[in-house]
């Protein structure tokens, strides 16, 4: 069930704003699971066929953490 919002949605609204970063950091780290799973398992599979995939985790993983701490620790609302 989606989250319900108790009044019209606006960005301006601090709370909204909040709400809105923290679900689209959520998408994020879904997205960062999903691809990363399938990524290494492929990477078991035929090493060869993906030699970049530890490289990509760990890009994605930093660009990730930087996200969370944006969202987490200097976002003002």
């Amino acid at each position: 069930m989606p989250p319900r919002w108790p009044r019209k949605p606006d960005r301006r609204d601090p709370s909204y704003r909040r709400l809105d970063d923290r679900m689209n950091f959520a998408v994020h780290v879904a997205l960062f699971a999903a691809f990363n799973s399938g990524g290494w398992f492929w990477h078991q599979v035929q090493p060869m066929a993906v030699p970049f995939m530890p490289t990509v985790t760990l890009v994605w993983l930093t660009l990730l953490a930087v996200h969370a701490l944006y969202v987490f620790a200097i976002a003002r609302y």
